[in-house]
């Protein structure tokens, strides 16, 4: 009894709030006055049931009240919709249901004058109770109606009020069947009914009224926290029940069989709803059965934005965009491919097992196909032999492979590919509609804009940073300057007094070199100067390597090796000034025990010159994306110009270079030039 008065009563505070709110606009349309009416009869007889009992006369009326005003409603949204059959018959439905309702009133107020123990007034209470069951029955028929009848777009709006009225009528027909096959009031059925008009109501509160058309507005956040709540409910609920048949027949040991079912229980609960696939189930099941669209879009962007707009101190843009991205589709991972060459490389990961990638991503094939069609690749389409045979042949086996690799999003910006980001299998595995491919379209293409104005500001920041370097050296240029002009004026000097005729010309070779030298470097520095460039000319490789190597050897061991015809066709100075810089960065990045090795080879075509050290290495993404880039270092004073320098002399003189490095293992900088042949000298002169 304690049960059924607060369950009643909490049940008629929320209708009758409810009921309310609604006030307001409850002359603006037919259903919204019948809604409001019906939320107010429902809070009465709540009031009743709670306040008198619910076998008295009133609380009987007001039940019957309830009933009419929920099946006025009913009629209203039925007549309202205007695609909906509404004709003679189903009106007559709805009358016959109604007369049901006004005699179950007449059996009970003539019952309520007739003495409990006459006969007379247990064959009323009989009939009462079938004509009560039939009201029920027919309530149901007329829900069943209203969700056929409206139009199959306005369905989902008026789910959940369907699910109310037949959760509604459903326990009153248990009640009263019940009632009628035992003769004794059910009061654990009257308890549960007010429990479960409690819980009804957030559903009824769920329900409102936009421009005159019915219409139900629920928010996910607010259906997923409904149903969880409802769910910890029906679990303890279930919990209870099962304790309490232990109870009944476990014998000696029904403490230790509850304390284990419990504990057991409780540990299965606690891993289930903890699985990623059970959480990413519900919220499919709820997006397809309460909602017309799989995603909210609105939160799903704000989300996004969120990720992208990270302030500073936060993961590197290229990876917020990766889990931008992934988060939309619940992937657990993902892979940013990047522009590198004509294909595309490895780039940023979130939560993406490096190991086993390959260094590129793929060749020129895949990046061609995604420019030209901007497609999503949906990979498991692949593997089933589903796709078109140009998609199909422009991904690379490597992602056929990672069975993990579920979906590939092209960014494509101003017709331009940003990149590519490869999407992990999401924890419940599903195929993509045309939700997903709408999203992650738009997604891509504000992705790559990202990452795009982020290349622009590099590039720009590259400029700057040139010109600052200018603007520094323009002082450094004048110093310079007053040096040369002051060793000229020494040499000159020497030349003229000095008497030891030996000393002399060392000190004027020694002096005149470094003039020589400092007048090349204030060439290559100023703005208005051009250095003082050999043309290229075929050179012996050998002389000029151990030259370069001698020169360094007092400062780390050196070792040369190569051999035979190793002819180039080079300009001396900057080769020697190329890899002087490859040979102190080699230095520099070495243990003083391990020797750094100089090693000279040719082919048909081609000089090789490799410049090895075994020291900490690089990993694949500083290569890629720092290492031959002004002015980026790893070294703590370093300026960031050697690798740059070096690789721009080769390419001055034809030639190239490339690096191949392993982090704690050393790295190899292998530079290539023309070849030129012995007998191609011999023909020419």
């Amino acid at each position: 009894m304690t049960i059924i008065l607060w369950g009643h009563a909490l049940a008629a505070l929320l209708f009758g709030m409810l009921a309310v709110s609604q006030l307001r606009d409850a002359a603006t349309a037919l259903p919204r006055l019948t809604f409001v009416v019906a939320l107010a009869a429902t809070a009465l007889w709540a009031l009743a049931v709670a306040g008198i009992d619910p076998r008295d006369v009133t609380a009987r009326v007001a039940e019957s009240l309830r009933n009419l005003s929920w099946l006025g409603f009913m009629f209203a949204l039925v007549r309202r919709d205007p695609d909906a059959p509404h004709g003679g018959a189903v009106i007559t439905v709805y009358g016959v249901v109604v007369l049901i309702v006004l005699a179950g009133i007449g059996l009970a107020v003539a019952e309520a004058t007739l003495p409990p123990a006459d006969i007379a007034s247990a064959s009323l209470a009989s009939v009462r109770l079938l004509l009560r069951m039939m009201v029920a029955v027919s309530a149901l028929v007329l829900v069943h109606h209203l969700y056929s009848a409206v139009a199959p777009r306005a369905r989902g709006g008026i789910r959940l009020v369907v699910i109310a009225l037949a959760a509604m009528w459903c326990i009153d027909l248990a009640i009263h069947a019940v009632a009628y096959l035992t003769k004794s009031w059910g009061v654990e059925l009257v308890a549960t009914r007010g429990v479960a008009m409690t819980l009804l109501a957030p559903l009824f509160a769920l329900a409102v009224m936009r421009n005159g058309d019915w219409t139900l507005k629920l928010s996910r956040t607010v259906a997923w926290q409904s149903l969880s709540l409802v769910a910890t409910i029906l679990w303890l609920v279930i919990m209870v029940l099962i304790t309490s048949l232990i109870a009944a027949f476990g014998g000696a040991y029904v403490r230790i069989a509850q304390t284990a079912f419990v504990l057991g229980s409780a540990a299965t609960t606690l891993t289930l709803v903890s699985s990623p696939w059970l959480k990413g189930w519900a919220k499919v099941k709820l997006a397809k059965h309460l909602f017309n669209h799989r995603y909210d879009y609105r939160a799903e962007w704000a989300r996004f934005t969120e990720t992208l707009g990270k302030p500073e101190g936060a993961a590197p843009l290229d990876e917020r965009i990766v889990k931008a991205v992934a988060d939309l589709t619940d992937s657990p991972a993902g892979l940013l491919l990047v522009p590198d060459g004509t294909g595309l490389g490895i780039g940023a990961a979130w939560q993406w097992d490096r190991d086993g990638l390959p260094v590129a991503g793929g060749d020129d094939v895949l990046a061609r196909y995604l420019v030209a069609s901007g497609r999503i690749v949906e990979l498991d389409m692949i593997r089933n032999d589903a796709a078109a045979g140009a998609e199909a042949a422009s991904v690379p086996q490597w992602m056929l492979d990672t069975n993990t690799a579920w979906a590939l999003v092209p960014l494509v910006h101003l017709d331009r590919l940003q990149g590519a980001i490869l999407l992990a299998r999401p924890a419940l595995d599903r195929a993509l509609d045309w939700e997903d491919f709408d999203l992650l379209r738009i997604a891509g293409r504000q992705a790559a804009s990202y990452l795009a104005e982020a290349r622009a500001q590099e590039a720009l920041a590259d400029v700057e940073r040139f010109d600052e370097f200018n603007r520094r050296f323009a002082f450094i240029l004048h110093d310079i300057k007053n040096l040369v002009s002051q060793l000229t004026l020494v040499a000159r000097n020497a030349e003229r007094h000095a008497d030891n005729p030996e000393f002399r010309a060392d000190m004027v070779a020694t002096l005149k070199d470094s003039a020589g030298r400092m007048n090349d470097l204030l060439a290559r520095l100023s703005q208005h100067h051009s250095a003082r460039a050999e043309e290229l000319r075929p050179v012996e490789l050998m002389p000029l390597v151990e030259r370069v190597a001698a020169r360094r050897r007092a400062q780390h061991p050196v070792a040369v090796i190569g051999g035979g015809e190793a002819l180039a066709q080079t300009d001396p100075a900057r080769l020697e000034q190329l890899l002087g810089h490859l040979l102190q960065n080699a230095i520099e990045a070495s243990p003083f025990a391990e020797p750094v090795t100089i090693a000279v080879s040719a082919d048909a075509g081609q000089v090789v010159i490799d410049v090895i050290d075994r020291g900490c290495g690089m990993s694949p993404a500083f290569i890629r994306d720092k290492l031959f880039k002004p002015f980026v270092s790893s070294k703590a004073g370093g300026f960031g110009i050697g690798a740059f320098e070096a690789r721009q002399l080769a390419q001055a003189m034809g030639g190239g270079v490339a690096v191949t490095s392993r982090e704690g293992e050393g790295t190899r900088f292998r530079v290539t030039l023309p070849r030129v042949r012995t007998d191609t000298m011999e023909r020419a002169a």
